[in-house]
């Protein structure tokens, strides 16, 4: 079933819709969506979102949505009510099987002009012509689907769009190689044809599969809410519940070691709640009667009944995705400058190409040797290097770069590193490795029996505390005791006997931070402090950071005590205690007074400020969310990790404008011999290639930047 529009009423009388317009995939689409929208009595603005491939209006509640469907259907934008809790559907599909098709004839036809451009001729070549020919016409038309397809739909508008001169210049190029084929002609150029639609098909893939990955963040968060939970009706009956049927005042009980479905009021009950979901705090927290509660946090300690005070898109965690969604669109300056010059670029090659026909017709040349000549105009100055310039130089860079432990998973990420001048870091998981060590002064005041006992009762419990002391404990060489009468209580600790003495591990009466309690019968209370360890080269990589000239800074939801720890070890400023629209609010105002900023975070809660920054990274360890919102993503504990991505990528911006610079010079030298009839169709295939192996072998550089 068809989810409705999601329509949110705002103060001023004007309601949100959204709607899906699969067919945008570029900044000029994005504008004529936006354009067509605003025309539309009613409208107060519309907004569009490439990366989820939506547009947001704000409009009159008069106005409704079939309308706004109508208005972009007229542009040639097909569009839908935006449906909530269905399966994105990729945009990656659709493209492969094209690509893969224009790839694999297009090899085996370069195969068959190697014998032409051999010197093949007669029989010979016009055999390796018809060959070509069966293998290159089918696989344009189905190569060639996607621009036809997005061309044909905009002409019948009376619109046109960048697909609309890339469609007629492989249907004059097929058509006039077929014709060579049929007469017998020399040349055919079957293999430029399939060679462009190849190149395009793959920087449209690519795109599909970056704006996929972005968009999974948002779901991948969402998840996190539990898909029901067992509701106390007012007779004290109870029933599970599917969280979609939830409603305000209902009372869930939530038991240990669930997530929690809905936002809500602890009415029943204490215990204590994970929310490194929303805030990244380290420790749990404790909730009490009266303690708001939020969807998607983990119960910790015991059994609870929350009153519910918000459900599906009003709780706090679906805000984050709103947020998140929000904040994710492209900033990429270089592909904003390609998609503008492509919708200048491609109707003035074919322009030219027009002008280059009329002129030799008009100096006496006929139809054939004119017709010639302009196609290879049009394939010469196909802009397969210009195209290439960004694209490679990422595919190069970011190979370089997973060589040594970084994921890049967004090409534009690179881009939008070269600028950075700002970074604002994490604590917990980010700056420190979020795995809890004991404190070795502690450690080394227990005695050997004593050591003996806390190793012994750790090693019964899967608590980050519990793994941290057993690790430490046997690194130092400690076997652990025997124990009897073994039990574990949740959120209390592990309990046993041990030489018929009652024995326990678990939570102080009253500590300040991350710490246990070893109780032995008859010995006093030992207190064992823990702290989130630095990770390896933290200063190293810090001290990288201002070579580069990045200013750095903590920006955390964890407890003023654990951050001040931290900052004082690290020497640098930091916010502690910051909500996930905090750290948002706080890289806005940054951005405001003209810093690029880029924020390194692990957390759910991290999720808006790092799609929200100028650019991001993330540990591997990091949650599900943090991982798809950052644009990289960084596997080995080092630290050094963030100043290399930094380096290769202002590296990386230094080869592209070097790209730009080959890929232009190449046009200005080539076209006016195209023009002035000096170059044949077969030469400017040729040469198209070369300029683009010229700016692969260029970009091949990167490799050793990485090292």
């Amino acid at each position: 079933m068809t989810a409705p529009a999601r329509n949110l009423a705002i103060p001023d009388d004007t309601i949100h819709t959204v709607l899906a317009v699969p067919g945008m995939h570029c900044a000029g689409c994005m504008g004529k969506v936006e354009r067509a929208l605003s025309a539309v009595e009613g409208v107060a603005s519309a907004r569009t979102n490439l990366t989820a491939r939506t547009v947001e209006v704000v409009h009159t509640p008069r106005l409704e949505t079939p309308v706004l469907i109508a208005a972009l259907a007229a542009t040639g934008f097909d569009a839908q009510p935006r449906e909530i809790e269905a399966e994105p559907v990729s945009a990656v599909k659709p493209l492969l099987a094209p690509l893969g098709v224009a790839a694999f004839a297009c090899m085996n036809v370069m195969l068959m002009s190697v014998s032409v451009w051999s010197g093949a001729d007669g029989t010979t070549r016009s055999l390796f012509h018809w060959v070509s020919a069966l293998i290159g016409v089918p696989a344009i038309v189905y190569a060639g689907r996607p621009f036809f397809a997005s061309a044909w739909k905009v002409l019948r508008h009376g619109k046109t769009n960048m697909d609309v001169p890339i469609s007629i210049g492989v249907t004059i190029a097929t058509g006039l190689s077929f014709y060579e084929t049929l007469t017998g002609g020399a040349e055919a150029w079957f293999d430029g044809v399939l060679m462009l639609l190849m190149f395009l098909l793959a920087g449209r893939v690519l795109d599909a599969m970056m704006r996929d990955r972005a968009r999974s963040g948002v779901d991948a968060l969402l998840r996190q809410v539990a898909t029901g939970t067992m509701v106390v009706a007012a007779d004290g009956a109870t029933r599970w519940l599917d969280t979609k049927a939830l409603q305000p005042g209902m009372l869930m009980r939530v038991a240990a070691g669930e997530r929690l479905a809905a936002d809500g009021e602890v009415l029943r009950g204490q215990t204590r709640f994970d929310l490194s979901l929303l805030t990244g705090e380290s420790a749990p927290v404790q909730a009490a009667p009266g303690t708001l509660v939020h969807a998607g946090t983990l119960n910790v300690d015991a059994p609870v009944d929350v009153r519910v005070t918000a459900i599906g898109q009003d709780t706090a965690l679906s805000e984050i995705a709103r947020l998140m969604e929000v904040a994710g669109q492209s900033r990429s300056k270089y592909v904003r400058i390609a998609d503008r010059a492509a919708r200048l670029y491609a109707p003035a090659v074919h322009t030219l190409a027009a002008l280059t026909f009329a002129g030799w017709m008009m100096a006496g040349a006929g139809w054939y040797q004119s017709l010639v000549i302009a196609i290879a105009v049009l394939i010469i100055t196909c802009p397969c290097a210009l195209g290439l310039a960004v694209p490679v130089a990422q595919v190069v860079a970011a190979g370089a770069l997973l060589k040594k432990g970084v994921l890049v998973k967004d090409g534009s990420a690179l881009e939008r590193m070269a600028e950075v001048d700002r970074i604002l870091i994490d604590k917990t998981g980010t700056l420190t490795l979020g795995r809890p060590v004991p404190d070795e002064v502690a450690l080394g005041a227990l005695t050997p029996f004593q050591a003996s006992v806390a190793l012994a009762l750790a090693s019964y419990s899967r608590h980050p505390l519990s793994l941290g002391l057993a690790q430490a404990l046997g690194a130092r060489g400690i076997h652990a005791a025997a124990l009897e009468d073994v039990a574990e209580e949740t959120g209390q600790g592990v309990t046993a006997r041990w030489n018929g003495l009652s024995v326990a591990l678990g939570r102080p009466a009253s500590a300040q931070g991350m710490a246990t309690a070893l109780r032995i019968q008859g010995d006093p209370v030992r207190i064992i402090p823990f702290a989130d360890r630095l990770r390896p080269d933290a200063e190293a990589a810090l001290a990288r950071l201002k070579d580069l000239r990045v200013e750095a800074s903590i920006l955390s939801g964890d407890s003023v005590p654990a951050v001040a720890a931290v900052a004082r070890a690290t020497c640098l400023t930091a916010q502690a205690a910051a909500s996930p629209a905090e750290k948002q609010e706080a890289i806005q105002r940054l951005q405001n007074a003209g810093r690029k900023v880029m924020m390194a975070g692990d957390g759910l809660n991290d999720g808006p400020a790092l799609a929200a920054a100028h650019a991001s990274i993330a540990p591997g360890s990091a949650s599900d969310v943090g991982r798809q919102a950052a644009d990289m993503v960084f596997t080995a504990d080092s630290l050094l990790a963030i100043p290399r991505a930094i380096r290769v990528s202002r590296q990386t911006m230094r080869v592209v404008r070097q790209n730009f610079v080959l890929a232009i010079g190449y046009n200005l030298l080539a076209v006016p011999l195209a023009i002035l009839g000096h170059v044949t169709p077969l030469i400017a295939a040729a040469a198209m290639s070369t300029s683009s192996l010229i700016v692969v072998a260029n970009s091949l550089r990167l490799v050793r930047e990485a090292k």
